[in-house]
């Protein structure tokens, strides 16, 4: 069975988020990937890579992946977050990074992490 990546990306990380996806394309290309909204779009349209997208993450996107991962169906979460703007559905954010905690799911929260968690699964 194959694992499953979330990518999520605040609006300032999306570009980040697209070249980490081009830079990593052939790995990603082995899990099924799961998506915000926007993020997933933007993934499909410049990766070529098949992505489920939930709704958006202030929408309740975030919280619909919280749920594929209570359901132990997300193996790691790549979430590059913007440290410097405040969001407005912050308390999203806290309970999906909560919920990887109590799951003992991988999540990356830059750059750096996400290409560890990324090398990580593919030792698994």
């Amino acid at each position: 069975m194959k694992k499953t990546v979330a990518l999520i990306a605040h609006d300032r990380k999306k570009e980040e988020m697209l070249a980490f996806v081009l830079a990593n394309k052939n790995q990603l290309a082995l899990y099924d990937l799961i998506a915000t909204a926007t993020t997933g779009k933007i993934i499909k349209a410049n990766a070529g890579l098949p992505v489920t997208t939930y709704l958006s993450g202030p929408l309740g996107g975030d919280q619909q992946i919280g749920s594929r991962i209570a359901c132990q169906e997300v193996d790691a979460v790549i979430f590059l977050r913007d440290p410097l703007t405040a969001q407005p559905h912050e308390p999203d954010i806290t309970a999906l990074l909560r919920v990887c905690d109590v799951h003992n799911i991988p999540v990356a929260t830059n750059l750096a992490t996400a290409c560890l968690v990324l090398q990580g699964l593919h030792c698994q």
